[in-house]
């Protein structure tokens, strides 16, 4: 189909990444083991902009995994499934 080999496909494909890219960072960024972390865990779980991040990590879980299906879909119809 034309559509995967448009330029809004190359566009959606990229913008997907950069939004893979941000979401994987919040995510590991929020992450348990980060606050559990002898470095900065107890600093961090005393600051009240962190603990508000903290309480989102898992809404940012079904925007990073429909961005990445969404993401690898559009990746293999306009390239090809990688040999």
């Amino acid at each position: 189909m034309d559509i995967f080999h448009s330029l809004a496909a190359v566009r959606l494909i990229f913008i997907l990444g950069i939004v893979n890219l941000v979401t994987v960072f919040l995510i590991s960024f929020s992450c348990r083991c980060l606050p559990g972390s002898k470095l900065v865990g107890k600093a961090l779980m005393k600051n009240n902009l962190y603990r508000r991040f903290f309480t989102y990590h898992c809404y940012i879980w079904p925007v990073f995994w429909t961005s990445v299906v969404i993401h690898a879909f559009f990746a293999i119809m306009l390239v090809g499934w990688p040999a």
